[in-house]
């Protein structure tokens, strides 16, 4: 009985992965765009298209968590294949020997 509750927690973490990473990342990225595209509120001038300053900040703050993650995921990956791991026991992540 321990190994199918062993196995369901197992499933459980990689669907979780699966969300975040998955659908999760796209979305984030997707409320960016969206968020630049928020305009100032007012129609008088449809020649500008500028977007409000709120949306900007907004956009690229959710550009920055995706950009993030992908940066952390390449340096699994690149201290999986050297023999290490990536610490987050400072404020930096660091490649560590396993």
């Amino acid at each position: 009985m321990n190994t199918v509750w062993l196995a369901l927690e197992g499933a459980g973490n990689v669907l979780l992965a699966g969300l975040v990473l998955g659908a999760g990342l796209p979305a984030i990225f997707a409320m960016g765009i969206r968020a630049l595209s928020w305009g100032s509120g007012t129609m008088v001038n449809t020649e500008d298209h500028s977007p409000h300053l709120v949306g900007r900040v907004v956009g690229y703050a959710c550009f920055a968590i995706v950009v993030v993650a992908i940066l952390l995921g390449v340096g699994v990956i690149v201290a999986s294949g050297m023999g290490m791991r990536l610490s987050f026991d400072s404020v930096i992540p660091m490649f560590v020997p396993k």
